[in-house]
């Protein structure tokens, strides 16, 4: 028996006589001194196929591939495990003789939890690289799909995690977690974090539930929840996801968001799913697909969205859960797949509903209601960004085109009164909601901070130079900095004869000298210009600073000869297409378009891989409505907004800085050069703020959807 303290002895003795007594679990013993501890107990396993009906052939093929996949020498962790969680959910493709017909051993009993061996077994003693030994592990029918780390209370949850993340590191047991689906740690004062293989420690989730019960213990109290048998199967089956390389499990509110849409969907009821921005409404939708098709023959899901990017973007994400999804590639062509079975996963832009040059559009709409179209199958649509796409035309032509579809709308942001009428008719009332402080407090992503700037009164004050120039020569001796400071002496002059372009531009610059995150390199930011003009003639500011060649303007312009071919100024100037059309030739000179992609995509796809995966290398991107919806880039730390913007729009926005990184990254943080935010709440209650809240629809049922900010305001 490990050394353990008494409180850590006490607590694991709980836990276990916890799983034993409440959940109903084999106790297997305490595994410290046993040999061939491994992920895989083979007579446990032989047992309970044998006893579902497999010969021992088919057992004993069955166990040989398990293992194959589990023990797989070429391949990491990540690529075994999800070669093992497939036989485990689909059963083992086992052929006896050539020629015999391919049968799927089950390992598992998905359809009847408590037909399957639940064990539990302490102090697991693993060799092969260094020797660990996790407190508890958990077996369903001989096959380690549990692991949990326990500490005493005086010991934070967190040295659990990193243990737990060390353990299947190479040099340690790597091969142990080839089959575990779900890894714990917790303790009696802090609860229980949860996780896969390979999550990071800041990814670590919290479970919540009932949340008005709070005798005993938390970490107790969310053991019987996740573990319970019928739980844990479920989690397993239905709420795993392998994304691009990570395994994700599902976090609380998305596995209540699916398991409400699915009651929806079997009563081929719609509404709205509304998760706060930043808290994985594609894997929602990656989820809830994958259930609907799995559990109702004849269903097919359409994922619709308004932008080329969104829809780009589906399609990666279904892709790379392993998903295959039809993009389709017009209006035509999505009428023609809908006429046909197959494929029953479709992605489409909403602009391919519609139909230009429509002088009577209520015609038009009846003529569709007496021909919709011929779609096969039972059509459950789901409408991303819903808020955007549920009003005006459009949402009548799909309603019309396919009258007997189920709508299911997805927003990060509450709907408005204004949208009432209309997402009713066409989703129903909210199914599940998730808000912004919800997410906060779960630590899903991180608080907002606000900042109003007035750049005509800040950027010249003496003592904000004074900092910069601190800033800029602190690797210097004073002898440096005086020499320095004789040819600054000029700036504040210098400074106050600039454009308000010139001094937005020197103001950011000064920001990546001082501000956290900034400076360090680790964290980058975005800037909204008001129009794709003064966003290159910013990008064309910042590179006459030290951001030169760390800065890239991302746009829905695409240089083409003819935007400037008739174009004559009669002087010795630019016009304004010009100027656009020279600034992109100019930055897409040296690209190399590939397959299948313009120069222009080509470069936008390699700025944003840079500013996601790289931040030092791609430290500001100007934008001015593309990557404000949709993109993720946990490292984008500052958004500077430049552009007049509300309601849904501006929401979505400055959540582009909630998404988690590193220790260092305490908040998003939003510096305003409009005043859109100075203005948001006043005495009078004619904020902008405060007028969107009292806007907002709280007639559909669920959650208040009011949008408490006015406190992070500074």
């Amino acid at each position: 028996m490990s050394d353990l303290g008494k409180s850590e002895r006490a607590t694991q003795e709980r836990v276990i006589a916890l799983f034993v007594g409440d959940l109903g679990y084999r106790y297997l013993g305490d595994w410290s001194e046993r040999n061939g501890n491994g992920p895989i107990e083979e007579p446990i396993l032989s047992a309970w196929l044998a006893k579902a009906g497999h010969t021992p052939e088919q057992i004993s093929r069955a166990i040989y591939l398990l293992r194959a996949d589990a023990d797989h020498p070429t391949r990491g962790l990540y690529e075994n495990n999800r070669a093992v969680y497939s036989h485990l959910r689909y059963g083992v493709p086992v052929k006896i003789e050539a020629g015999e017909v391919t049968e799927r051993v089950a390992l598992i009993d998905w359809e009847r939890p408590e037909k399957n061996d639940f064990a539990v077994a302490e102090e697991v003693t693993l060799r092969g690289g260094h020797e660990r030994r996790p407190d508890l592990v958990l077996y369903v029918n001989g096959i380690a799909v549990g692991v949990i780390e326990l500490k005493r209370g005086s010991v934070s949850v967190s040295e659990g995690i990193r243990q737990l993340l060390s353990n299947q590191q190479p040099e340690f047991n790597a091969g142990f977690f080839s089959t575990v689906q779900i890894v714990f740690a917790g303790n009696d004062s802090e609860g229980l974090r949860y996780g896969a293989i390979g999550t990071e420690e800041k990814y670590f989730l919290k479970w919540k539930e009932d949340e008005a019960d709070n005798a005993g213990y938390k970490l107790d109290k969310y053991l019987r929840k996740m573990a319970r048998k019928d739980r844990l199967i479920e989690l397993m089956h239905d709420f795993v996801v392998f994304d691009g390389g990570q395994k994700k499990l599902s976090r609380v509110h998305q596995y209540f968001g699916v398991k409400a849409a699915q009651s929806h969907a079997t009563a081929l009821k719609g509404g709205i799913i509304w998760h706060t921005q930043g808290s994985g409404k594609s894997i929602v939708m990656v989820l809830l697909a994958k259930w609907i098709l799995e559990n109702r023959p004849r269903a097919r899901v359409l994922v619709v969205t308004d932008r080329d990017e969104l829809d780009k973007q589906i399609e990666r994400v279904f892709g790379e859960a392993g998903h295959s999804i039809h993009r389709t590639s017009s209006g035509r062509d999505l009428m023609s797949q809908l006429g046909h079975a197959k494929p029953r996963l479709l992605c489409s832009l909403v602009h391919k509903f519609g139909k230009k040059d429509v002088e009577n559009f209520d015609a038009f709409i009846e003529e569709l209601k007496s021909r919709p179209s011929p779609a096969v199958g039972e059509l459950f649509i789901f409408v991303d960004e819903c808020h955007r796409t549920q009003s005006g035309k459009l949402h009548k032509t799909m309603k019309a085109l396919l009258p007997g579809a189920v709508f299911i709308g997805f927003t990060g942001t509450p709907l408005l009164k204004d949208d009432k009428a209309t997402s009713q008719e066409v989703f129903g009332g909210y199914i599940h909601t998730y808000k912004f402080d919800e997410a906060v407090e779960d630590e899903v992503v991180l608080d907002l901070v606000y900042e109003a700037r007035d750049i005509e009164q800040t950027l010249g004050a003496q003592d904000k130079i004074d900092a910069w120039f601190e800033a800029k020569t602190r690797a210097l001796n004073d002898w440096q900095k005086a020499a320095l400071r004789e040819q600054w002496g000029t700036m504040q002059k210098v400074l106050s004869s600039k454009s308000r372009m010139d001094k937005v531009v020197s103001d950011i610059v000064f920001d990546f000298g001082v501000r956290p995150r900034l400076s360090s390199k680790k964290g980058n930011a975005m800037l909204v210009a008001s129009s794709i003009y003064e966003a290159c003639k910013y990008f064309e500011l910042f590179q006459k600073t030290e951001l030169k060649g760390l800065c890239a303007v991302v746009t829905s312009y695409d240089p083409k000869a003819g935007d400037v071919s008739l174009e004559e100024t009669g002087a010795n100037t630019e016009t304004e297409k010009q100027f656009l059309y020279h600034t992109y030739t100019a930055l897409l000179k040296d690209v190399t378009p590939k397959p299948g992609k313009s120069k222009t995509e080509t470069y936008e796809d390699e700025v944003k891989r840079l500013f996601i995966k790289e931040p030092a290398r791609m430290r500001l991107l100007v934008v001015v409505d593309k990557l404000l919806t949709g993109f993720d880039a946990p490292a984008c730390t500052y958004l500077y907004i430049d552009k007049s913007m509300q309601d849904h729009g501006l929401f979505q926005a400055i959540c582009r800085t909630n998404r988690l990184d590193g220790e260092d990254k305490t908040f998003g943080y939003i510096v305003d050069y409009k005043d859109l935010f100075k203005k948001l709440v006043n005495d009078s209650g004619t904020g902008a703020l405060q007028v969107y809240t009292s806007d907002l629809d709280r007639s559909a049922g669920g959650a208040d959807p009011e949008v408490l900010m006015q406190d992070r305001l500074t």
